[in-house]
């Protein structure tokens, strides 16, 4: 690096005076505060995820310049945002890689948002985290402002409150993280709009005459989406699907994977100790077998015992084979469970990663697919256990029975 100072702190002073010389006054929405909040709101969201410090870093310099490129005008601002970047920290030497990762931050930010990535969905989260905080109505009067002062458009209180409906409906959180920390306030927001527009249009409420008429309709609409969202908030609460639920999954996946583990080696320990008595046995007990033949009893029955607890052992740690393919219909009707090796090795890398894009912007697919995951390893375990079971209990008693044998032999 050119500085002794981090590499964050240079962009921080970079772009504060990059918007105080390059962006109007006129911008009051996507203004420096604005770009200081997506920073803060970036890194709040990442901390429900385990990203590295060079993803950390990496997110706060998109969040830092994706609206750089307000310096003229917003048509465009993603791409000049992206290129400024580039400048910047090309100075700092940072890679081609890491630029391109940068630029595909910031251009995810465009409307409307498609992320692609995680990182991607945090700063599109960020971006819009205004909407579910406690300064969403002065942010709302900003941008109202800011339409009014850069693109000369003029709306009516009813005409505005439409609009803003319209977005905040049509909007979501793409990461589970954000909608714990904004969704109950944006739904609250909502609620509130719906009743400002109500307030707006009385006759909606008190004239009989309207209840004939399309705006019956939208009114009726309008108070079955504000129950709705009574009904998901509590559904938010009860499910809480953000890092205590993604901990409790991660806890069960090690679990099961400690326990595969542990029967694998206990399946290995049996192999070995058979291979080695079975080896011992004919390199000993076989060649005495003329001289004493008293002991072909008990030697086969010993090695009846090692043979089938290595059986037992064998089939504890067999694979299974399975297709190696789902079906795109699988994916959209949400039965394909693409977290397994065994359902996508055949799939050709597009669909794995069209479905896998699938699977990430659903939640309860998500969700739904790790449950399924977690489901068939404990199948799985499950008959790792019971042969193992077995295995034991033939070699234990079957050692026994063995060497009472050899004792019955050696007494007659």
């Amino acid at each position: 690096m050119e500085s002794q100072q981090p590499i964050l702190k240079l962009t921080e002073n970079f772009v504060s005076d990059f918007f105080r010389k390059n962006i109007g006054a006129e911008f009051v929405f996507h203004d420096i505060n604005h770009t200081r909040e997506v920073v803060a709101s970036s890194l709040e969201i990442a901390e429900g995820y385990e990203l590295s410090e060079k993803e950390l870093e990496i997110l706060a310099l998109a969040a830092w310049f994706h609206d750089t490129g307000y310096n003229e005008g917003p048509e465009g601002h993603e791409q000049r945002g992206c290129k400024l970047a580039a400048d910047f920290l090309k100075q700092h030497q940072f890679s081609d890689s890491d630029l391109a990762v940068i630029a595909g931050l910031i251009m995810a930010t465009k409307l409307p948002q498609q992320p692609a990535s995680l990182l991607e969905e945090i700063i599109c989260d960020a971006d819009m985290s205004h909407l579910g905080k406690k300064n969403y109505w002065d942010r709302c009067g900003c941008i109202r402002q800011e339409f009014l002062m850069t693109r000369n458009t003029v709306m009516s209180e009813q005409e505005w409150v439409d609009f803003e409906i319209n977005f905040m409906t049509n909007h979501r959180y793409h990461t589970t993280f954000a909608q714990e920390l904004y969704d109950k306030r944006k739904h609250k927001h909502i609620r509130q709009l719906v009743k400002q527009k109500l307030r707006l249009n009385p006759a909606e409420l008190n004239s009989e005459e309207k209840l004939v008429n399309t705006d019956w309709d939208r009114r009726k609409k309008l108070e079955k989406f504000s129950k709705k969202l009574k009904t998901n908030e509590l559904e938010i609460k009860e499910l809480r699907l953000g890092r205590g639920v993604e901990t409790m999954y991660r806890t069960a996946y090690r679990t099961h994977v400690n326990l595969s583990a542990i029967a694998d080696n206990k399946a290995n320990i049996m192999l070995s100790i058979n291979a080695i008595i079975i080896s011992i046995i004919v390199s000993t007990l076989v060649p005495t077998f003329g001289t004493n033949p008293r002991l072909i009893l008990p030697t086969a029955i010993l090695v009846l015992v090692c043979l089938v607890a290595m059986v037992f052992a064998t089939l504890s740690t067999r694979p299974k084979v399975t297709e190696g393919r789902v079906t795109r219909e699988d994916i959209m009707n949400r039965k394909a469970n693409l977290l397994f090796f065994g359902n996508f090795y055949k799939m050709p890398l597009e669909e794995y990663d069209w479905g896998m894009k699938e699977m990430i912007k659903d939640s309860d697919f998500l969700y739904t697919t790790m449950t399924k995951d977690l489901y068939f390893l404990g199948i799985v375990l499950a008959k790792k256990y019971r042969y193992l079971s077995y295995c034991y209990a033939v070699f234990m008693y079957g050692l026994i029975a063995a060497v009472l044998a050899f004792a019955v032999s050696f007494m007659f």
